[in-house]
């Protein structure tokens, strides 16, 4: 039984390892500037012509059941043109789905749970009729994330939120308004619980 399963893991290995090659190379094809240390086990989506910045020991799993929290949900890069994502040094995600419309920073040290949606766009107008005729305004505002904070699995953050440094988001939280530095915050929508 255990040679069996060996055997049908083979493509899934050979796809782990080849996938950080692959990542790689289509990030730079897209105009991406990569640090030192990237790695993105899994097939991961780059869309969009915006400008992608990605500091030294990056580590993004994608899909493949990497992680069992996000399972095989591959994770997006969606960068609109005219837009920013910078992305600093030494963060981790899993599965995670950005959507820049404008701008969105994370800082260093940032780890980010299985399956977790950051956008900073609220992606279609709030007016029905504006929808229903495709003349409205998207709102956008930038997202901020700081340094040191730890975001748990499934949370959507979304526009105009800033997280301050050293912060815990819990898992399936949707931050819908600006989070402070060094307090453990939780919910929906995520309010702080405690200070650190």
């Amino acid at each position: 039984m255990v040679i069996i399963s060996k055997l049908l893991n083979i493509p899934v290995t050979l796809s782990i390892k080849l996938w950080p090659v692959l990542n790689r190379l289509m990030l730079k094809s897209c105009g991406a500037k990569l640090g030192k240390s990237i790695c993105i086990p899994g097939r991961i989506y780059v869309i969009g012509k915006g400008k992608i910045t990605i500091g030294d020991d990056f580590y993004f799993s994608s899909g493949n059941a990497v992680n069992p929290i996000s399972s095989n949900l591959r994770g997006t890069l969606y960068v609109e043109d005219g837009a920013q994502l910078t992305i600093g040094n030494h963060v981790g995600m899993s599965s995670t789905r950005i959507w820049v419309s404008q701008a969105i920073t994370i800082g260093n040290h940032v780890n980010v749970g299985g399956g977790t949606l950051i956008t900073d766009t609220d992606a279609h107008p709030l007016d029905w009729e504006d929808r229903r005729n495709n003349t409205g305004k998207v709102l956008s505002a930038p997202v901020i994330i700081e340094d040191d904070v730890w975001i748990g699995a499934q949370c959507i953050i979304l526009k105009g939120v800033t997280i301050g440094a050293r912060t815990v988001i819990g898992a399936g939280s949707v931050v819908t308004h600006s989070i402070p530095a060094d307090c453990i915050a939780a919910g929906n929508p995520c309010k702080v619980l405690r200070k650190n």
